[in-house]
C-alpha cells in the first residue's frame, strides 16, 4: 500500500497539470467493484469512489482524467476501509487490465473503457488498548472506544472530539489533541491507541466586537447577543448568543468567531460576524376551498425599523367569500416587536387589530390593542404575559351585545417536536390563561385553552407514526347569555372533528338556535404510514365535546368523525389530503368533508 500511495501522490499531481493539454474525450466508462465484503461496506466504498461517481454521470471525460480519478481512489477507498477497522486491506484498480498506480501521466492510454476495483478487506482490527486523556469531568466518550471493539477510525476521531468538547464545556476553549500513538499489530489484528489531550488554560469571555453590520447598530447587536463577558467560557453561551441574533430575523447569517489566541489576562475575544437581511419584505396569497370559500391575505414587514432589529408587521386578511362558514371574515392588524428590551431573552410587543368574524352561529366585530413581553427560555420553551383592551359588538342566539374587556393574557409554549410541519417524535404543549375584567356588557371571568400533542414513530425503512392530540377549553365566570360570543367553544371542522360541518356542534337552545359552550374537549388520533417514496397514508379518528358547564363533565354533546388521507412529501412539508365522514353526532352519516393543506393536520 505504501508504494501505491506514493505513486498516487506523484501521478495525480502530474495528471492534473497535464489534463488540460492531452487526450480527447473517452467513451462511457464501465466500473465494477468486486471482493468479499458486507453490503454496508460495499455501499460506502461505492459512495467514496470517484470512478463510480463518474460512471454514473452523463458527461464524458478524457482517459487522462480517468487515470487521475483512479489514482485518487486508492486513498479514498483506503480511508473508508480504515473507518471500518480494516488496516491490512488490499486494493487493486485495473484500467482495461493495467494497474492504475503503474500508469504514468506522461504516457496515458488513448482511452479507457472499463475499470475494475478489487478490494480484499481482510480481517477487521480490534482495539487492544484504547486510551485518551486527560479528560474533563463528565466527558462522555463513544461507547465503542474500548478494548475488544472494532478499531474504527471514526471512533478515534469521535473520542478526540468528545474529549475536546468536554474541556471546552469546562471553559478550556483552546483544548486540542497534543500527541497520538497508533500501532497496528498485524499478527493478531489489533490496534494500540494512545491519545494525549492538551486542555490549555481555563479562559473567560473577553470583549465582543461586531463585524459586517450596516443598518443594525453595533450596540444593539451586543445587547441582543447578551454574551456574558468576564464569565467562564462556555460553548453553550456562544450558541445562545448566535441564536438570539438569528431569532430577530434581521440577519441572513450569524457567526461567533473566537480569537486564535487568548489575551495575557486569560480572556478570549469574540467577534460576531453578521450578514444582514434586506430590511423590507412583503407577500400575498390566495386560497379557495369548497367549505371556507375564497380567501386573500397580504402582509408588509420591516425587520429593522429603528436600527435596533425592531420588527413591524402589517397584515390584512379576508376569508369566507362565497363559503359555507357563515359570512365574510376580515382582519387588519399591526404587530411591533423589540428584542432584548428587558434582558437578552425578553422582548416587548405592541399590537393592534380590527377583526370581523361572521360565523355560522354568531357574528363579532372587535377592536383590540395590547402590549406585553415574551420570554424565550430556550429554543423549545417560551412564556408570554400581556395586557389588552378589547371593544366588541356581537350577535348570537341571545341577541346583540356590546362589551368592553380589560384582558390579561398569559401563556407558555413547549415545542419539543423534531419538525413542526411533519413531526415524528417529541411533544408540543401550548397553554394560555386569560383573565378578563368586564368594563361593560359582560361579566368578569377567565378563559383557558390547552393544546397538547405527542408523537412516536416505529420502524426505519417504512416508518409508522402514532400522533395524538388533546384540546381543552374552559370559560369560567359569565353565563352563556352574557358571555362574550367569541369566547365560547364549538366543535366540527378541520381543526377539531373532521367529517362534520364547520362549528356544527354547540349548545342547543331549541328551535334551531345554537350557541357555543363554556367547555370543550377535543381528542384526535392519527396513524401515519410512510412508503419508501414521497407518498404516505393516514388513518384518523376525531372526537369533540361541547358543554354548557364550565369544565367538561359529560353532560353536554359529543360528536366524532373518522377518515383516511394521503400525504405527499415536499421540501416545504407534506401536502395533505384528508377525507372524513361523521361516525356519531347530529349529522351522523350525512356528509363527507374533504380537507387540503400543507403540513400535517397537527
Amino acid at each position: 500500500m505504501t508504494r501505491r500511495n506514493g505513486l498516487l501522490t506523484r501521478g495525480r499531481g502530474i495528471a492534473l497539470a497535464m489534463g488540460l493539454i492531452c487526450a480527447g474525450p473517452a467513451a462511457a466508462l464501465e466500473v465494477v467493484l468486486q471482493g468479499p465484503m458486507a453490503e454496508e461496506l460495499r455501499a460506502d466504498l461505492e459512495g467514496g469512489s470517484l470512478l463510480i461517481e463518474q460512471s454514473r454521470a452523463e458527461t464524458e471525460i478524457s482517459a487522462q482524467e480517468i487515470v487521475a480519478l483512479a489514482q485518487a481512489d486508492y486513498q479514498r477507498l483506503l480511508a473508508v476501509l480504515y473507518d471500518y477497522g480494516f488496516y491490512g486491506a488490499t486494493i487493486r484498480i485495473a484500467l482495461d487490465g493495467r494497474e492504475a498506480a503503474t500508469i504514468t501521466s506522461v504516457a496515458p492510454p488513448p482511452d479507457v473503457a472499463r475499470a475494475e476495483i478489487s478490494v480484499t478487506p481482510g480481517r477487521a482490527f480490534r482495539f487492544d488498548r484504547a486510551e485518551i486523556g486527560p479528560l474533563a469531568p463528565n466527558t462522555d466518550l463513544p461507547e465503542g472506544f474500548r478494548r475488544g471493539e472494532p478499531a474504527r477510525l471514526s471512533l478515534m476521531r469521535d473520542a478526540v472530539s468528545a474529549a475536546t468538547d468536554g474541556w471546552r464545556a469546562a471553559g478550556h476553549a483552546k483544548a486540542r489533541l497534543r500527541n497520538q500513538t497508533v500501532t497496528a499489530q498485524h499478527a493478531d489484528q489489533t490496534l494500540n491507541v494512545s491519545l494525549q489531550m492538551d486542555p490549555g488554560p481555563q479562559l473567560r469571555f473577553g470583549q465582543l466586537s461586531v463585524a459586517g453590520n450596516e443598518a443594525v447598530r453595533a450596540e444593539r447587536i451586543l445587547e441582543i447577543a447578551g454574551l456574558p463577558m468576564g464569565s467562564v467560557y462556555s460553548p453553550q453561551d456562544l450558541q445562545r448568543a448566535a441564536a438570539r441574533l438569528r431569532r430577530t430575523g434581521a440577519f441572513r447569517s450569524v457567526a461567533m468567531i473566537e480569537a486564535e489566541t487568548a489575551t495575557p489576562s486569560g480572556t478570549l475575544p469574540i467577534t460576531a460576524r453578521v450578514s444582514e437581511e434586506k430590511p423590507r419584505r412583503f407577500g400575498f396569497g390566495a386560497e379557495v376551498s369548497t367549505v371556507e370559500g375564497l380567501s386573500f391575505s397580504a402582509f408588509w414587514l420591516h425587520r429593522n425599523l429603528f436600527g435596533g432589529a425592531e420588527r413591524l408587521r402589517l397584515e390584512a386578511e379576508i376569508e369566507g367569500i362565497g363559503g359555507e362558514t357563515g359570512g365574510t371574515d376580515f382582519l387588519v392588524g399591526a404587530l411591533y416587536q423589540r428584542p432584548a428590551t428587558f434582558n437578552e431573552d425578553t422582548g416587548l410587543y405592541i399590537l393592534g387589530e380590527v377583526e370581523q368574524r361572521d360565523e355560522v352561529n354568531f357574528f363579532s366585530r372587535q377592536a383590540t390593542i395590547g402590549l406585553g413581553i415574551e420570554r424565550i427560555a430556550s429554543e423549545q420553551r417560551s412564556y408570554r404575559l400581556g395586557i389588552g383592551l378589547r371593544r366588541a359588538n356581537t350577535r348570537d342566539a341571545f341577541g346583540d351585545n356590546k362589551y368592553t374587556l380589560f384582558l390579561v393574557p398569559a401563556g407558555a409554549t413547549f415545542d419539543y417536536r423534531d419538525r413542526p410541519l411533519d413531526a415524528r417524535r417529541g411533544y408540543y404543549v401550548d397553554a394560555e390563561v386569560q383573565p378578563f375584567l368586564a368594563i361593560d356588557g359582560a361579566d368578569n371571568g377567565v378563559l383557558t385553552t390547552v393544546d397538547l400533542r405527542t408523537y412516536r414513530t416505529f420502524g426505519d425503512a417504512r416508518p409508522t407514526t402514532i400522533a395524538l392530540r388533546g384540546q381543552l377549553g374552559s370559560l369560567v365566570g359569565p353565563g352563556l347569555s352574557v358571555a362574550p360570543a367569541d369566547f365560547l367553544f364549538y366543535s366540527g371542522g378541520s381543526d377539531t372533528v373532521r367529517g362534520h360541518d364547520y362549528q356544527s356542534l354547540g349548545v342547543d337552545l331549541g328551535g334551531g338556535r345554537i350557541v357555543g359552550g363554556r367547555s370543550f374537549l377535543g381528542l384526535s388520533a392519527e396513524v401515519r404510514m410512510r412508503t419508501t417514496g414521497n407518498l404516505g397514508y393516514v388513518g384518523f379518528f376525531d372526537v369533540g365535546y361541547v358543554g354548557e358547564e364550565v369544565f367538561p363533565d359529560g353532560s353536554g354533546e359529543w360528536q366524532s368523525g373518522a377518515g383516511v388521507g394521503l400525504r405527499y412529501n415536499t421540501p416545504i412539508g407534506p401536502i395533505r389530503l384528508d377525507v372524513g365522514v361523521p361516525t356519531s353526532g347530529d349529522d351522523d352519516g350525512s356528509s363527507i368533508q374533504v380537507y387540503i393543506g400543507i403540513g400535517q393536520s397537527f
